[in-house]
């Protein structure tokens, strides 16, 4: 076997190690975060939502959602959701990336604590109570202690397989390159976690290096920097699509964590001491040095750049220029002290509400009917964004008027108040049918299936009818105007003649081989959902009628 030989076998041995460690450990703090996230279900978006009243709160709940979850990434993504469908502004929004980004270092004191000669028998524990328990908390507990032993297994791995870069020259030229141009550094960090998509793997292999004496403390912490840049990159592919809200929220995380970088490189040298100065007098061994100094880094920057905040909601309120988000999902009327105080205000209050939700199912509706006809997407994406602010409106409303109930109240107040509950779940189920036509209209750009010009004008015409149908029915409800809700019966029941007509239409059309099997389908589909839409407004109007709502 010739020298040659050997390298080749040595290289192809090292990068194996190398990327096999990678994937272990990605796959398992990415596991680790989804039990802890499966663990804590719908209340870490509640907490966000809750909790996040000023920047400084929005800070504080930063830092305890990124701990849960272990990843800023998973947190901004959330934040730049909440902010898309404006159950949070741009501000609490900055707040929260601000503590996500202190919150991620825990990870690196994590790794810090060197427990990698028990990474497969805590991953043994992890598989026992993952597979011989049926209690979800129990599974749940075991796959978040298998996640930290696959961590710390995939970390020894990757360890292992940088050994061999101490040889190598061409390492060795680079790493004291990096030393005497720290720009190189940030520029290593930032594309290495642009391609990796996380910053705690890489911060963790960079510990491996610095532990192996394979990296400098003056060459690591520029790429220690330049790893909180990259970590941005999930952000903005979240944000991508999204409302001008949710872009603006992104742009801040690359912008904090870009300005940061560039303060602590022009003070890299007093940075670089106070590093090596706490490493020796808490006698920290390499890899908690570089977790200290992740955390000392994120820490500083956020106290440096927390009074800026209003600064930076104005710099990417220019950047990115544009209405932002219209569609407020946070009920407005629905005052908790009237449910004692007074019941029949709050059931006013209530109607009020619903009446607003039902604004939102008209306009989720005018929504669907414009990409059904020009087949644009952000009709769709406003579409889904009202969809989902009806359904938060419903649970709303559902749980204030249960609320309600719960006080005494005189039999025409019941009767309002069982009118109403009614009628919040007629209009979440409007919206269910919107979104059910939008998967339609999905599938009908996805296969490219072509509608006839005939079918369009019916869909048309019935979609206009359906639409003025829902109008009027919430007309009716609003002024407890028994003509109008007599109205939209009549109306209900030309839907249900056109379905049939239109059903026949489509038939005598598939026959004369005008249209393929596929657009049939949708058609259909499309029609029938439409019809009980109808139905839902009828009944909204038939609560009207002999009743004083």
């Amino acid at each position: 076997m010739g020298l040659n030989e050997l390298v080749e076998i040595n290289w192809t041995e090292m990068l194996f190690q190398f990327i096999g460690g990678l994937g272990i450990f990605l796959f398992s703090i990415n596991f680790m975060g989804d039990a802890l996230q499966k663990a804590a279900g719908d209340r870490l978006r509640d907490i966000l939502d809750r909790f996040t009243t000023n920047p400084f709160m929005g800070v504080l709940v930063g830092i305890i959602v990124t701990v849960l979850i272990q990843s800023s990434s998973g947190t901004t993504v959330i934040v730049v959701g909440l902010v898309s469908a404006g159950f949070m502004k741009l501000r609490q929004a900055i707040g929260v990336i601000m503590g996500a980004n202190i919150g991620t270092t825990v990870t690196a004191f994590i790794i810090g604590f060197d427990v990698g000669a028990y990474a497969l028998p805590i991953m043994g524990l992890g598989a026992f109570l993952l597979f011989f328990f049926r209690k979800d908390k129990i599974k749940n507990l075991g796959e978040v202690i298998f996640g930290f032993g696959g961590l710390f297994l995939g970390l020894e791995l990757m360890s292992g397989g940088m050994k061999p870069l101490r040889e190598l020259p061409a390492f060795i030229d680079m790493t004291v390159a990096m030393s005497e141009h720290s720009v190189l550094g940030v520029v290593v960090g930032t594309v290495f976690t642009l391609i990796v998509q996380s910053s705690s793997a890489t911060v963790g292999i960079l510990q491996g290096l610095y532990a192996e004496q394979l990296i400098d403390l003056r060459a690591a912490l520029p790429v220690l920097f330049g790893d909180n840049i990259g970590t941005t990159i999930t952000a903005i592919l979240a944000s991508l699509g999204a409302s001008v809200a949710a872009r603006r929220a992104a742009a801040t995380h690359v912008l904090f964590n870009v300005a940061g970088t560039i303060v602590f490189m022009i003070f890299l040298v007093p940075f670089t001491a106070y590093v090596s100065w706490l490493s020796s007098a808490l006698g920290l061994e390499p890899k908690m040095q570089i977790a200290f100094a992740h955390g000392s880094f994120n820490v500083a920057n956020t106290i440096l750049q927390f009074p800026l905040i209003g600064a930076w909601a104005f710099v990417v309120t220019k950047l990115i220029p544009g209405d932002d988000v219209s569609i407020e999902f946070k009920p407005k009327h629905l005052d908790p002290s009237f449910i004692s105080q007074s019941p029949s205000i709050a059931i006013g209050q209530a109607k009020e509400e619903i009446l607003r939700m039902g604004e939102y199912a008209v306009r989720g509706l005018n929504e669907t009917y414009s990409y059904l006809k020009s087949s644009n997407k952000k009709h769709s994406e406003t579409a889904y964004q009202l969809e989902d602010a009806i359904n938060n409106l419903d649970r709303n409303i559902t749980d204030y008027l249960v609320k309600v109930s719960a006080e005494p109240i005189s039999a025409i107040e019941s009767e309002r108040h069982v009118i109403l509950m009614e009628t919040v779940r007629d209009i979440e189920r409007i919206g269910d049918h919107f979104e059910n036509i939008i998967e339609l209209i999905d599938y009908r750009e996805a296969n490219r299936v072509v509608m006839t010009e005939g079918a369009m004008a019916d869909l048309d015409e019935m979609f206009s009818l359906t639409i003025e149908t829902v109008e009027r029915s919430l007309e009716a409800l609003n002024h407890h105007d028994a003509e109008i809700a007599r109205e939209v019966a009549e109306k209900e029941d030309l839907i249900d003649k056109m379905e049939r007509k239109f059903r026949k239409k489509h038939i005598q059309r598939l026959n004369d081989g005008q249209c393929s099997a596929q657009a049939g389908i949708v058609f259909v589909d499309i029609v029938s959902n439409l019809e009980r839409i109808g139905d839902h407004a009828v009944n909204i109007a038939e609560a009207i009628l002999g009743r004083n709502i």
